[in-house]
């Protein structure tokens, strides 16, 4: 394949089809202020310059922040924008792009912004472009699968130059952690411009944004080879300090077994992810390190609601309960990660450890799978993606299920294609995940179960009920954290009987990486740290 620069990259087919892991997690994050101490503190004993290589599973949808929400695409992207906030190591939120924040009155919030900030193209970071970025996500022409972040905003106020206003339609207490989302990163002003004038003529949304990304990061975009590699060049002008690599590559490599021997011999730095499997390879061999990183994530199972039988909520919880969670975790995942319950995890606000699972009773999946007027079974298709945790999840699961008669075909698809696909509804069984990158349940239940968010937002099992719907409207439009609380736990109860996926468990992000990394850390939500890492060279 031939590969191209900024000026002449075009990827416009899949700018609306990618979902968090994670993940995504997918969406999507960013260090914390003494962590950035930390690395500075590591970065001076390390050298200067260098570029670091990343090996990953999977190549980025697209870099378009606002047009993209999984992991894969959020690592590149959240080295080139910013957001106005940020969540520290803790998941607490810390001065991102805005400095202060605080809210004027029930339906206001105001945002002081950094002064002397310039993006990549030399432009002026300001409240006008931070009202032009937030004006795009909401735009319904754009089509942002992340514009239900911040969906119940009714107005965008530039006060000065430096402080803008956000009015909500009803209070909203989670809007500085949803602008702490990595799909509100600022990119430049012009760059808008140019994207829409584009889609004037024809060009899907963020095809001009693909060609040459243009943030306020610590990295500047040079290339993007699709299906090869990503490469980011060093900020000189970085306003917190230019970073000590020189670059940063981003390689796809599907096969982990490449990815794993390219970290032994040291054609690569990072191996994103390893397999649990991989650990005592990793621990035993010289010169490279495995880091093991507690996530908010989520893996689950998910059932299209849409489609017979699983529109029976019978059937889902018969499979629910024919599916052993600890022999996935233990056979695949070595032990690491926690079952889950529900959909989030425990240090995520919303969390109920009161909430009781489904648990795992074949005889008990049978009876209810013979109640729904399925005694001898049925046959169905399970999807994955092409991550070998996930193929083996799926091979687990196809025996597990065909003890209750449940006859189970497994399709391999690839990343883009899947997004796309399962956001379409195409599906029977698949599997993901969902990383809660705000810290709080309204991310991680809304865009998950909401009937609003079918689809790309993250609505993928198509299951959403009246009652849920108010459940998830009225928790993130009261402002009181107790009562959210327990809207949430009632959220949960009902998520956890209707069944509309077997929530598998909480994972650990798991890399490999060379000893001549420094200052590398790996945020709960999936998201590398890269802008003190240095490379002893």
């Amino acid at each position: 394949m031939k590969k191209v620069n900024k000026k002449s990259l075009l990827l416009t087919s899949l700018t609306a089809t990618a979902l968090l892991l994670a993940a995504c997690g997918t969406d999507d994050s960013e260090p914390a202020a003494d962590a950035e101490t930390t690395g500075d503190e590591q970065a001076q004993d390390g050298a200067q310059g260098g570029d670091l290589v990343i090996a990953q599973l999977s190549d980025a949808v697209s870099l378009d922040p606002h047009g993209s929400n999984d992991t894969p695409s959020s690592n590149v992207a959240y080295n080139i924008y910013e957001s106005l906030l940020v969540t520290d190591e803790n998941m607490e939120l810390q001065p991102g792009l805005a400095t202060e924040w605080e809210a004027v009155d029930d339906l206001t919030w105001q945002f002081t912004l950094r002064e002397d900030v310039t993006f990549h193209d030399g432009s002026e970071f300001n409240a006008d472009v931070v009202k032009a970025n937030f004006d795009r996500i909401l735009d319904e022409d754009i089509a942002s699968p992340r514009s239900f972040l911040y969906e119940m905003v009714e107005e965008i106020n530039v006060v000065d130059d430096y402080t803008i206003e956000f009015v909500t339609e009803y209070p909203f207490s989670p809007l500085p952690a949803h602008i702490s989302h990595n799909g509100g990163g600022i990119m430049s002003a012009e760059i808008i411009e140019e994207d829409y004038a584009a889609l004037e003529d024809g060009e899907e949304p963020g095809s001009v944004i693909n060609q040459n990304p243009v943030g306020t990061g610590p990295f500047v975009f040079e290339s993007w080879t699709s299906g090869e590699e990503i490469v980011l060049t060093k900020n000189e002008e970085y306003w917190g300090g230019a970073p000590a690599l020189d670059s940063v590559t981003f390689r796809v490599v599907p096969e982990g077994a490449t990815r794993l021997a390219d970290l032994e011999t040291g054609a690569v730095h990072v191996s994103d992810p390893i397999s649990p499997s991989d650990i005592s390879r990793v621990e035993g061999t010289d010169g490279i390190r495995v880091n093991q990183q507690p996530s908010v994530s989520l893996s689950y199972i998910g059932f299209n609601a849409e489609k017979e039988p699983f529109n029976d909520k019978l059937v889902r919880q018969a499979l629910s309960l024919a599916i052993d969670k600890d022999q996935i975790i233990n056979g695949i995942y070595q032990g690491i990660g926690i079952p889950a319950i529900g959909p989030l995890a425990p240090d995520v606000f919303g969390y109920d450890e009161d909430v009781s699972g489904l648990g795992y009773d074949v005889e008990e999946a049978k009876a209810l799978l013979a109640e729904a007027g399925y005694e001898d079974g049925f046959s169905t298709t399970l999807w994955t993606n092409d991550n070998q945790d996930r193929i083996d999840i799926a091979t687990n699961v196809q025996a597990q299920l065909q003890e209750i008669g449940v006859d189970v075909e497994i399709e391999i698809v690839e990343w883009g294609a899947y997004l796309e696909n399962t956001a379409a509804g195409e599906h029977d069984m698949f599997i993901l995940g969902w990383t809660t990158v705000t810290g709080d349940a309204d991310y991680g239940m809304y865009p998950m179960f909401h009937s609003a968010n079918f689809g790309t937002p993250g609505n993928r099992t198509f299951f959403a009920t009246d009652e849920l719907d108010s459940l998830l409207e009225e928790a993130r439009q009261n402002p009181n954290q107790d009562e959210r609380q327990e809207l949430y736990s009632q959220a949960q109860e009902i998520l956890v009987d209707e069944a509309p996926m077997s929530y598998i468990h909480h994972s650990e992000f798991l890399l490999g990486v060379s000893e001549d990394v420094e200052g590398l850390w790996h945020h709960p939500t999936g998201i590398m740290m890269l802008k003190d890492v240095s490379l002893n060279q």
